[in-house]
């Protein structure tokens, strides 16, 4: 699949790059997507909900009432799950949610995501991407540029740069990563992805094997 190569401009330079089949063009596994995906969500939870049991509860251990003859159930604690400020039975706990996945199938996944965005023409590919200074301004004018500045979009870059993260960084729909940062749920959660004309290079090297 071959995408003419834009400027910063949003002008076409003449030029054009091949998008490697092996990467952009393969069946898309949904389930492959899905484990992915869910994974990448376990991965942000923090895992340190916590709530009090009864021996943790602070309080009397006194017997509230006699055990019969008042007419009521029996209680033998102020802290039973029964009572208002007692413990919580079956309560959340600390714990990690993160799960293992296989390397191959993550490749998978993130193969078929990138299928689906060339699929629907939503790959917008630019020659380089720098700037000067770190400016909020440079990277919205790149993006109005480009005709995308009211879509969610993810820059891939072949290597970190900090001016042109910092600029992307204020900006709600954009979002820069580099290609070895690269996951599964930024390219579906994005309506359009970029990339240049290294990164696609580097995709493929990390992809196409």
């Amino acid at each position: 699949m071959e995408v003419k190569v834009l400027n910063l401009s949003g002008q076409e330079t003449g030029a054009k790059v091949q998008l490697p089949e092996s990467v952009f063009a393969v069946e898309p596994n949904d389930h492959a997507i899905y484990l992915d995906v869910k994974q990448y969500l376990a991965n942000q939870r923090q895992g340190t909900h916590k709530s009090k049991q009864r021996n943790e509860i602070a309080g009397s251990t006194r017997k509230l009432h006699k055990q019969k003859g008042t007419g009521g159930a029996r209680a033998g604690s102020i802290k039973s799950p029964l009572f208002n400020g007692g413990g919580r039975v079956f309560g959340p706990q600390p714990r990690d949610y993160s799960f293992k996945l296989n390397k191959k199938l993550k490749q998978l996944a993130r193969k078929s995501a990138l299928s689906y965005k060339a699929a629907e023409n939503n790959i917008v590919v630019l020659d380089a991407v720098d700037f000067s200074d770190a400016k909020t301004k440079n990277y919205a004018s790149l993006v109005a540029a480009l005709n995308v500045a009211t879509e969610k979009t993810l820059l891939v870059l072949p290597a970190q740069n900090n001016n042109v993260y910092l600029s992307s960084r204020n900006l709600k729909k954009a979002k820069v990563v580099t290609a070895d940062q690269l996951n599964t749920f930024d390219v579906l959660n994005a309506t359009k992805l970029l990339l240049t004309t290294d990164s696609v290079k580097t995709l493929e090297e990390a992809l196409a094997k």
